[in-house]
């Protein structure tokens, strides 16, 4: 069994510390980030540095943590779009070339997007994709439809980057 146990306080050998990067018996491997003045680091201390950090959500990578998210939404809606020209073919209208060429252009533009998320204006750029499709609706029902749900979860998105980027 590794670890420390009631019996036993911490790690005995190399081997079953969890992290080279925290201080052993014999100091060879140096203090880690969060350890006090003393050299080690309790939970009380662990959990109040993370604070002094300024790393409010936990997550190793915030940044790519968000940007996968706002890929991941990009995405979903790509497809979600592309599985929406059967549909608008059927249902038709005398605008249905149009709203298909438009489903097309905007899931084209939505993988592009979401290929582009490290830059800072493509969380813009995904919000005037989210008004385009609620424009769309203006050619055929369900692009309004679709426009609505995916401006409210990309809504969410953004209140998520917020809150976990400040």
């Amino acid at each position: 069994m590794t670890g420390p146990t009631p019996d036993r306080p911490g790690p005995v050998s190399p081997a079953d510390r969890p992290d080279p990067t925290h201080a052993g018996p014999s100091g060879s491997a140096g203090p880690s980030k969060d350890a006090g003045p003393a050299g080690s680091a309790g939970p009380a201390q662990e959990a109040g540095s993370a604070g002094a950090t300024g790393r409010r959500s936990g997550l190793r990578n915030p940044e790519a943590a968000v940007r996968g998210l706002g890929a991941g939404t990009l995405g979903l809606e790509a497809l979600v779009l592309l599985l929406a020209i059967q549909p608008i073919r059927v249902v038709g209208g005398h605008f249905g070339g149009a709203a298909i060429a438009a489903t097309v252009a905007l899931a084209v533009a939505a993988v592009l997007l979401a290929g582009l998320m490290r830059r800072r204006w493509a969380w813009s750029a995904g919000t005037v994709l989210q008004g385009l499709l609620l424009l769309a609706g203006l050619l055929h029902w369900s692009l309004f439809g679709l426009g609505v749900i995916f401006a409210l979860v990309w809504a969410y998105a953004l209140h998520v980057r917020r809150v976990i980027l400040g």
